[in-house]
């Protein structure tokens, strides 16, 4: 299946620059909006600047397209102020111009932040009650519920990837939480291809050993993923402290944005590398 026009947000990104590629041989148009320029174009791929936060900018980057691939949002923890635009707003721009232009498919870049507070002790899977750990995580389970809203309020499908941690392995927490690039590109692919979807949650997560995720409900997207980040563990392990189990950034699904004050960053307290593919 080879779509006519596919819309890829937050293309500037890290995980965007990943991903533009693999969607531009998916498509006859890859439209990759962002309001960074993106450099370079592949193959069947254009650029428009546009705002998630503007309505009219999503309606123009939108029309014409079959699927929308949601990636765009600021990307940590903020006031809530700086939020409410791109990250709230703009998913409730994103489904309403989709809805309005007759998109079929939004594929959405959620995040763990969504249940971030549960103790990562608990095998949680994609059922339990959102308990998100920041302003960031709460604009995920906003835009979780406004998908579920779309499908059953106007019928417009979505998949919302709850994505861990899409870095290299270079924590503890990793080992568990890491989605390789590859696995990323595998589960949006499929997120795209699969017949039909309707509404649904899933975890964005490697084959890891450690994994404290149960996502079986990923399985009818046909998503197998093939990377491991035990590999890393002998490495990582030899170079961590002792971590404390009384600290909730140690202890909970959400790591270090599960510790931080609301409005302040959890990047922060990450060692992310960025290390996002020059097009």
């Amino acid at each position: 299946m080879k779509l006519k026009k596919l819309v890829l947000t937050g293309a500037a990104g890290r995980l965007g620059s990943y991903l533009r590629e693999p969607l531009s041989k998916l498509c006859d148009e890859l439209v990759s909006t962002d309001i960074n320029d993106v450099g370079n174009l592949y193959e069947g791929e254009t650029f428009i600047k546009a705002d998630l936060a503007n309505f009219d900018d999503m309606m123009g980057v939108i029309e014409g397209a079959e699927m929308v691939v949601h990636m765009g949002a600021i990307v940590d923890e903020a006031p809530f102020e700086e939020l409410l635009g791109p990250n709230f707003v703009g998913s409730y721009n994103v489904w309403e111009a989709a809805h309005k232009h007759g998109v079929r498919r939004v594929i959405y870049g959620s995040s763990i932040h969504a249940v971030g507070m549960y103790p990562k002790n608990e095998f949680i899977n994609t059922e339990v009650a959102h308990r998100p750990d920041t302003f960031y995580g709460l604009a995920k389970c906003f835009t979780e519920d406004l998908g579920r809203m779309y499908w059953e309020k106007r019928g417009l499908e979505s998949v919302h990837m709850r994505i861990l941690s899409a870095a290299q392995v270079n924590n503890p927490r990793a080992l568990g939480s890491w989605l390789s690039y590859d696995d990323l590109i595998q589960l949006v692919t499929r997120c795209i291809d699969t017949p039909v979807t309707g509404f649904a949650v899933i975890y964005g997560v490697s084959n890891n050993d450690r994994a404290p995720v149960d996502n079986a409900k990923a399985a009818f997207l046909g998503y197998r993923p093939k990377d491991n980040a035990e590999d890393f563990a002998a490495d990582v392990l030899a170079e961590a402290d002792v971590l404390d189990p009384h600290d909730p950034g140690h202890m909970c699904h959400g790591g270090p944005f599960a510790s931080v004050e609301l409005g302040n960053s959890g990047l922060a307290g990450m060692n992310v590398i960025d290390d996002r593919k020059k097009s």
